[in-house]
């Protein structure tokens, strides 16, 4: 192996060490813990609210833009596919060609095109999710994660914000800022992440957790570089050793 093979493997392999340890130091957190963590996070970003929007199939197809890509191309994506087809049955039914065209200003067109129509065609008809709302959440949760290429955190969207349900999705914004915090088992899948997070958020919380973890995520608390000398969080966090 090259030198400097080499030297990227040796540093692969300390974060995996680094998060193994972790991962076996770690104990679910104490309710007073998560309680303290949310207040904080409410006096930095306030309290996030949104009504439900009741349109599951826009949301769906609006998380799967979303995938590798900003939020302002995501929407620019998703309102061109609006303006171009009158419906979703004319998306499901389009010339892939042309779906791809339309969605192309939110990256990955090609991977994106062909996996909306699956979605719409693996719907059936009527070309409708309207049924979650009324539905137990663990049929409805099943029901989109046995969609092609719809995962948790998708399904968790569909359910949160469509109808306010009982779910919290756990992006990697979300994922890295928990885990530093403590709230989450390091290294962890993510469907252990989704119940867990599940678990610690109390009842009606549930957007705003997800909201104000993906909100310092992407101010604060960056992958690489995170902020954490001026972090509001900073004596909260294990990451920076001052309890």
């Amino acid at each position: 192996m090259l030198p400097h093979r080499q030297g990227r493997e040796a540093v692969r392999q300390r974060s995996r060490d680094h998060v193994t340890v972790a991962a076996a130091k770690w104990t679910p957190p104490a309710r007073a813990r998560v309680a303290r963590i949310r207040a904080r996070l409410r006096e930095i970003y306030g309290v996030p609210s949104a009504e439900p929007h009741r349109r599951p199939l826009d949301e769906l197809i609006l998380t799967v833009l979303s995938q590798s890509t900003n939020d302002r191309n995501r929407d620019v994506a998703f309102f061109a596919l609006r303006e171009r087809f009158a419906g979703w049955e004319e998306v499901r039914d389009a010339p892939l060609a042309d779906v791809e065209e339309a969605i192309r200003p939110g990256g990955i067109s090609k991977v994106k095109s062909r996996r909306i129509q699956e979605i719409l065609r693996a719907i059936g008809e009527p070309l409708s999710l309207d049924w979650i709302e009324h539905a137990p959440l663990v049929e409805s949760r099943a029901a989109l994660c046995g969609l092609p290429g719809v995962g948790r955190k998708t399904a968790a969207c569909v359910l949160l914000f469509s109808y306010g349900l009982r779910e919290v999705p756990v992006d990697t914004h979300v994922s890295r800022v928990a885990t530093r915090l403590g709230l989450l088992r390091p290294g962890a899948p993510f469907e252990e992440l989704h119940d867990e997070m599940l678990a610690l958020t109390p009842a009606g919380a549930e957007l705003e957790l997800h909201m104000n973890l993906l909100r310092h995520g992407r101010r604060t608390c960056h992958s690489r570089s995170p902020e954490c000398g001026g972090c509001g969080l900073r004596r909260m966090c294990p990451r920076v050793g001052v309890q």
